[in-house]
């Protein structure tokens, strides 16, 4: 071989390398890609039980159940919302017209079990994947949530 083709050999097996690499890597993180989704887009296109996603909105108000550990509440997007089960320790900042992403996944009768509950953590911040949904609602105003639907919930724009 001459130096010339030897050297394309070279590039040509470094570029096998870097793409088998890319590929593996990609695999690996295929599993652990969770998607958020408002209630609003859960409508229009459902989940598949089993599917890993985060799902957000607001804690609709006087839909929190509480047993134990055991709480039950739906997750609302102004528009549309969804029923959600976790098992555990909620956060201090969790209450009724708050801010939330619950991460988890749906069963077989729709219910979305949540593994992991996020509360807004102070007056000002929302996610800004649940700003987002709420614009994407109509609900949304320049100064927060429109008071037609809920007087006592102002939120200002998130931070960037």
């Amino acid at each position: 071989m001459t130096p010339k083709q030897t050297r394309m050999a070279a590039i040509g097996a470094g570029l096998a390398f870097l793409l088998v690499a890319a590929g593996l890597a990609l695999t690996a993180l295929e599993d652990n890609i969770v998607f958020f989704r408002s209630p609003s887009e859960l409508v229009e296109t459902p989940a598949t039980p089993g599917q890993v996603l985060r799902v957000g909105g607001l804690v609709k108000q006087g839909s929190v159940e509480r047993e134990g550990l055991e709480t039950e509440f739906f997750v609302t997007d102004l528009a549309h919302e969804i029923h959600v089960y976790y098992s555990g320790m909620l956060p201090d900042l969790f209450r009724e017209g708050q801010g939330v992403v619950a991460e988890g996944r749906f069963n077989e009768r729709g219910l979305f079990v949540a593994d992991t509950v996020l509360a807004k953590h102070d007056e000002t911040y929302m996610p800004p994947e649940v700003a987002d949904a709420l614009k994407k609602s109509g609900k949304w105003t320049a100064d927060g949530v429109a008071p037609s639907h809920s007087p006592n919930i102002n939120y200002a724009e998130p931070s960037k």
